[in-house]
């Protein structure tokens, strides 16, 4: 058997350009991570969030996603299954075309170097990435069926028109998704987002609210994730409470989840972009309600905040007790929760600070049953807020709060003053972009066909019962709306004429008025009516690049074909996805919206799954002194320094090492160099002329004898179920231990190196193909099977045997607890201080005391 530990040839240092460079040319002249999608008999479909190339390159934080998501698909690889990986860039949106303001180039050819670069950075990885099958969000191949998903969302009644606040970034010169503002903040640019009334297109995500909530269950995705999914969609039981305006016929709604407190409700609280309050004419309140639009959502929800408010001089009536009470108008009060309106009591912190600001009367009706607590509840010195029993509550004095919660609103939905109803957090989602960088939606408004169906609307009613008018009715922002004071039917763009091409314009910048740039180019915005052939014009906004990524990981598989967004076929082959890794950033943005559109194209029958991921594992992020990399921070480590004198399987080794995928980890630059000293020394170790003729150490029954076998068998186990479980870091460090091993014993066969090799090749693509063949294994070490442990083994835990000839101590040797006789005298026989004593081969006679002593008589 070959002992490695004894081979000191001189060899060649470890060139990891040389290397890394050798064999990138030759994986990508052979295709040899390419997958024939339709002959697959195990499809393992391995996706990682698609970059935006929205900056000159890479850096080290990037790097670690593509590579954790490359070394799950290397593994799953050598499991035997079929592993697709493919790659491309999400090249629209504000990113990209603000990196091109910056730099003073126009999108498309800023767009196309950063693409140029990151394919460089990212085929230096040595990953399984799939390059003929990139898709470019910026390319008209790829909108084209974009543009075609629209038109059928809005053909299946999800996408409208129309007209409600937004939020406005004033320095992105454009509106947000409500998905998009984080504290108050733009999430690109960190600018203090405004509130404005504009007319918007958005997709009616919130149809599939309890889907989306529901199929959360079912789904194997990180618990964060599906945590913070669960909370955006917030999904909240209450009651909605109808008061009615004294002397009036108005009616205000008011969505509450304390019905128990309603009987010592003492005013009324409405949002200042409540409809109600649009009516009302006095200079105060409307002077206030143009300030309070001006704050954003975040100061006007701090707790901290002083509360404010105006009267606005009318009354409600309380429908349990019928008391009047007064209405205001306050901006703590928010129409993105329950109906914008809600009663102000005795129980809730932000009603008792405004009542006691505006002298508001108070009444206290719900208690603990401890007098001495309740003595300052009933005086209003305590606020009391949770659940309790109630007091002067009329018919409902004396209940619990649960009980009442149910008997008020039964009481309420019996006299038509109410109802339970259940309320989301979840809004429809704003698709619309006042930007330049994006796919025109497919949209065309006719001024003609508007008058002409208005025409024929008006003569189907005249001849109907008016009591089914409403159904021949057009429906504003889904048949037509109205620009400039004037009524235009909305035309869908026929699919033979997609794509809807983005035409190159010198002055592409936002301006800031609503509009987008493209409104100022009339070779783009007039065209003709596709069904009248009059004069019309297009719509000028273009959808949020978060469209083109709810549905990129079904065109990969179909990149072939032309005709058709994806193959149903090939889609029922692939997909759902079984691995996707990305940022859990992304939670309730593109992880949302892309369950969204795959519910939707099942419902509308071009796919058969609901969910786009098996899987989906959030990754942590790398950190510089413990600070998430940004330009604006200048602490981003640039990956291309390291590849050059490193080398990029050092690169990914070392990112994996950081900590768990997970979590991520904090980039020292002084960390890197072990690794390569890690892999400097296998070289070293393995890299040797001779082993290529060496004989291979095959292991034998007597195998477990070795502690090298032993540790072999623990290292393939661990480092087995830390790949399994994304635990990189751990993995590697039992790689090294077990190297480590290898190195100082001179019992190392090749098959234990062998095993270190595979079990590496994850981490190290390039290293461990060239060590590999240089042990004269044949084939590529990416082709072999995952090495599997022998559980046996491992139970059977290492104790050291007495070994004596004729009565005295000749070789103390490492065996398993479990070891036999007969095992353990033919171990015995092959060590040289033994086995010179028995010229036959074999002992007279033996001693043996299993786990303690073995005692070879030769006479």
């Amino acid at each position: 058997m070959a002992k490695l530990a004894t081979i000191r040839e001189h060899m060649e240092r470890y060139n990891p350009q040389e290397i890394e460079g050798k064999w990138r040319r030759f994986w990508e002249k052979r295709k040899a991570w390419k997958v024939n999608l339709g002959r697959a008999k195990k499809p393992y479909y391995n996706l990682m969030m698609f970059p935006y190339p929205s900056a000159e390159g890479l850096h080290v934080g990037n790097v670690y996603a593509f590579v954790g998501s490359d070394i799950h698909g290397r593994f799953q690889r050598m499991w035997g299954h079929d592993v697709f990986e493919p790659i491309g860039f999400d090249s629209f949106g504000i990113h990209s075309e603000n990196f091109a303001i910056k730099k003073g180039t126009h999108p498309k050819e800023q767009t196309a170097k950063n693409i140029k670069h990151f394919t460089e950075q990212l085929k230096q990885l040595g990953a399984l990435f799939d390059w003929d099958r990139a898709v470019i969000t910026s390319e008209p191949e790829y909108y084209k069926w974009t543009q075609w998903l629209f038109l059928q969302l809005y053909k299946a009644g999800l996408a409208y028109k129309g007209k409600a606040p937004v939020d406005w970034c004033p320095s992105c010169k454009t509106v947000l998704a409500d998905e998009q503002v984080i504290e108050g903040k733009c999430e690109r640019c960190d600018s203090v987002v405004l509130q404005k009334d504009l007319e918007q297109w958005f997709l009616r995500i919130t149809k599939y609210a309890d889907r989306l909530l529901k199929n959360l269950e079912t789904i194997d995705w990180s618990e964060k994730t599906k945590i913070a999914q669960r909370n955006w969609i917030g999904r909240t039981e209450g009651t909605s409470i109808t008061f009615k305006i004294e002397n009036s016929k108005e009616e205000i709604k008011a969505f509450t989840t304390r019905a128990d407190t309603l009987y010592g409700a003492t005013f009324l609280v409405l949002a200042p972009e409540h409809p109600l309050i649009a009516s009302v004419t006095s200079k105060g309140i409307q002077e206030y309600v143009e300030a309070a639009k001006r704050k954003t959502e975040l100061e006007r929800r701090a707790e901290e905040k002083e509360k404010t408010g105006v009267f606005t001089g009318f009354y409600a009536i309380n429908p349990l007790n019928k008391e009047k009470i007064p209405v205001w108008v306050a901006d703590y009060a928010l129409m993105g929760y329950g109906t914008g309106a809600l009663f102000g009591d005795a129980h809730d912190e932000r009603d008792v600070e405004f009542a006691r600001k505006y002298t508001i009367p108070l009444k206290a009706t719900v208690i603990t049953g401890d007098k001495k607590q309740d003595q300052k509840i009933l005086s209003l010195e305590q606020c009391f807020t949770e659940y309790g029993i109630l007091v002067d509550s009329g018919p409902f004095t004396g209940m619990t709060s649960r009980e009442a919660m149910k008997k008020v609103t039964e009481w309420l939905t019996e006299k038509g003053l109410g109802e339970s109803k259940v309320t989301y957090h979840l809004r429809d989602w704003l698709i619309s972009r006042q930007r330049y960088w994006g796919p025109p939606i497919p949209v065309i408004y006719c001024r003609k066909c508007r008058e002409s169906t208005k025409h024929k609307t008006q003569s189907t009613n005249k001849s109907q019962n008016t009591k089914h008018k409403s159904q021949t009715e057009d429906r504003y922002g889904i048949d037509y709306v109205v620009i400039n004071g004037v009524e235009y039917a909305i035309v869908l763009v026929p699919e033979k004429d997609l794509p809807v091409r983005l035409p190159k314009i010198k002055d592409f910048r936002p301006t800031g008025t609503g509009k987008s740039p493209l409104a100022s180019v009339s070779s783009f915005m007039k065209t003709k009516c596709p069904v009248c052939k009059g004069s019309a014009q297009r719509e000028t906004d273009v959808s949020d690049t978060f469209l083109d990524s709810a549905w990129y990981f079904l065109r990969y598989p179909c990149t072939e074909y032309a005709n058709k967004p994806f193959d149903k076929k090939r889609i029922k082959k692939w997909l759902p996805v079984s691995m996707y890794i990305g940022g859990h950033e992304h939670a309730v943005l593109h992880l949302l919206y892309t369950r969204f559109i795959t519910m939707a194209l099942e419902d509308m029958g071009y796919i058969e799954f609901g969910e786009p991921f098996k899987k989906f594992r959030a990754h942590g992020l790398i950190t510089k002194e413990g600070t998430k990399m940004s330009k604006s921070r200048g602490n981003v480590v640039n990956p291309d320094e390291y590849f050059v004198k490193y080398g990029a399987d050092t690169v990914r080794t070392y990112l994996m090492f950081l900590g768990p995928m997970a979590e991520g980890g904090d980039w020292p630059d002084k960390g890197i160099v072990g690794v390569y000293r890690f892999f400097n020394r296998l070289w070293t170790l393995v890299a040797k002329p001779s082993l290529a003729t060496a004989k291979l150490g095959l292991a034998s029954e007597l195998a477990s004898e070795l502690v090298n076998e032993v540790l072999r068998h623990k290292t393939i186990k661990k480092v087995t179920e830390d790949l399994e479980n994304l635990r990189y870091n751990t993995a590697i460090a039992a790689l090294m231990e077990y190297f480590n091993a290898l190195q100082r014993s001179d019992k190392a066969t090749r098959e234990q190196i062998n095993t270190l090799l595979i079990l590496l090749s994850p981490f190290a693509p390039h290293l461990t193909e060239e060590l590999w063949g240089k042990l004269g294994n044949k084939g590529s070490i990416h082709n072999q099977p995952w090495p599997k442990y022998n559980p046996r083994i491992l139970k059977e835990e290492q104790l050291r045997l007495v070994v004596q000839v004729n009565g005295r101590v000749r070789e103390v040797l490492s065996v398993a607890r479990g070891i036999s006789e007969k095992e353990a005298v033919a171990l015995a026989l092959q060590q040289e201080k033994i086995k010179k004593w028995f010229p036959s081969g074999k002992p007279k006679n033996v001693v043996f005391i299993k786990g303690r002593l073995l005692n070879l008589v030769s006479y």
